[in-house]
């Protein structure tokens, strides 16, 4: 069955429309169903075609693909005072990430954190808006720096930060979140935001 008749001027156009024309199909219940392709065209140009469909499908799959790598810049949340993180989405589609920081707090001392957490994105009606929820755990480091392990004033200890927060993912790829993120430690329950601001890639 010819499929195209006319061919317009552009060569791989044309290319095209004469593959399409050398495909028979045939209907289920003839001996020959299916679709069947003479390969009557020189081979370069079937090359042609052929590699210009696998640009189209690469170059449209590149425009729609998920990014899964976010870069952000936290007030608050999880790094206590601010922190600077990674998060990674490991799946295809929004759904299940992780993320590591590193960041700081000050309140009559210096105390050095490093956030790490899980977190899950449920999309909304918009496709680039979600509820993300989240679980961490942020190690804290006290009057030390991340490799004053043996230094007498510093003090260790673990903060847990459960987190909920509404995010936005813009058309030019900027990420940007805001969250509960109430801290529980040694020393009790403190109501806690999280400012989030960022680009993915």
């Amino acid at each position: 069955m010819v499929l195209a008749k006319h061919c317009p001027k552009e060569e791989i156009v044309c290319i095209f429309c004469e593959l399409i024309n050398n495909i028979d199909v045939y209907p289920l219940n003839d001996s020959k169903s299916g679709i069947v392709l003479h390969l009557n065209q020189s081979p370069m140009k079937i090359l042609i075609f052929f590699l210009a469909s696998t640009f189209f499908a690469t170059y449209s799959f590149g425009q729609s693909a998920f990014k899964r790598n976010d870069v952000y810049f936290e007030a608050g949340g999880n790094g206590l005072f601010s922190s600077i993180n990674y998060e990674r989405q490991l799946t295809s589609q929004p759904g299940l990430g992780v993320r590591i920081g590193l960041g700081f707090y000050s309140e009559n001392a210096f105390y050095l954190t490093i956030p790490t957490g899980v977190n899950y994105l449920f999309k909304l009606k918009n496709d680039n808006s979600f509820i993300d929820a989240g679980l961490g755990a942020t190690w804290t480091r006290k009057n030390g720096g991340l490799l004053d392990i043996d230094e007498p004033n510093g003090e260790n200890f673990m903060n847990f930060v459960p987190s909920i927060g509404y995010r936005k993912h813009t058309a030019n790829d900027v990420m940007w979140r805001i969250s509960l993120a109430p801290v529980a430690n040694k020393y009790g329950l403190v109501p806690w935001l999280g400012l989030s601001l960022g680009k993915r890639f």
